[in-house]
């Protein structure tokens, strides 16, 4: 081998690697690498009480007061709750079949999703008594609406937007953070144009954009838990209200005494 074809060989190496640096370079990026996420903590503005023995799968204010849904066999319930006192004005519980999950308020209905039965229900809002049931083809977690569809979580990275009237799905997002999905979806809340949601077992929720599935901000609750007094055993974070005509925040989790209005502060 001679040395000039070695120092053409090598040259030519040289100057295509250079050009596949340049088109890197110049290439445009993605969204989700370029993206700067926010990251915010919290101070407690009101702390009031919440029933110990309610398993909070779904949260959701309106009319001034707190619906709530409730989880476990044979102790799933729909609610509404007095949020000074923390007193339940008016329940329907599930018959024990039944796993009580995510829960949203559009019109005069109160919408909830159960875990594995496949199964909805819509009540009257003023009443709490069921109207009618509706199918689901995964199982339920989390629900809210965006004025347009419900939303539903099921545990993994994915979104569904269903139709109000047919309940088919009309969309699916997966929520994304980094180039990655973000599993374990839980209760969802949806504020000012963005899905809250509980990601489950952990002390964070992720702020994402509906319409790509991208997580825009993580608000960390960790602490939150340590505040209370009690003297039993409690479950993980779970279940987002917001009262938007007022902008205030409402947090608590499964099993909690407590119920926090919280503020956000960001820490980027």
């Amino acid at each position: 081998m001679s040395s000039r074809w070695f120092s053409r060989t090598f040259y030519g190496l040289v100057v295509i690697l250079a050009g596949i640096l340049v088109l890197y370079a110049s290439a445009p990026r993605s969204l989700d690498e370029d993206r700067s996420t926010s990251i915010y903590t919290y101070a407690i503005v009101n702390a009031y009480s919440h029933d110990p023995e309610a398993f909070t799968q779904g949260l959701v204010y309106g009319d001034g007061f707190l619906y709530e849904g409730t989880g476990l066999w044979g102790r799933s319930s729909v609610r509404r709750v007095d949020i000074q006192s923390g007193e339940v004005q008016e329940v329907f519980d599930l018959s024990s079949e039944f796993f009580g999950e995510g829960i949203t308020i559009h019109g005069d209905m109160v919408y909830q999703v159960t875990w594995r039965s496949h199964v909805g229900f819509i009540y009257d809002r003023e009443e709490l008594q069921p109207v009618c049931s509706f199918s689901i083809d995964t199982e339920g977690w989390g629900l809210t609406h965006d004025g347009s569809n419900l939303i539903l979580s099921d545990g993994t990275s994915r979104l569904r937007f269903l139709d109000f009237i047919t309940f088919d799905v009309t969309r699916t997002v997966e929520v994304m953070d980094r180039g990655e999905p973000v599993p374990n979806i839980n209760e969802l809340e949806y504020v000012d144009g963005e899905i809250y949601a509980n990601i489950w077992a952990t002390d964070l929720i992720a702020r994402i954009d509906p319409g790509s599935g991208l997580v825009v901000g993580w608000i960390d609750l960790t602490g939150l838990d340590d505040r209370m007094e009690r003297d039993r055993i409690i479950d993980v974070l779970n279940g987002i209200a917001y009262d938007d005509e007022n902008d205030r925040l409402y947090v608590t989790g499964k099993l909690w005494p407590q119920l926090y209005e919280i503020e956000l502060i960001s820490a980027n």
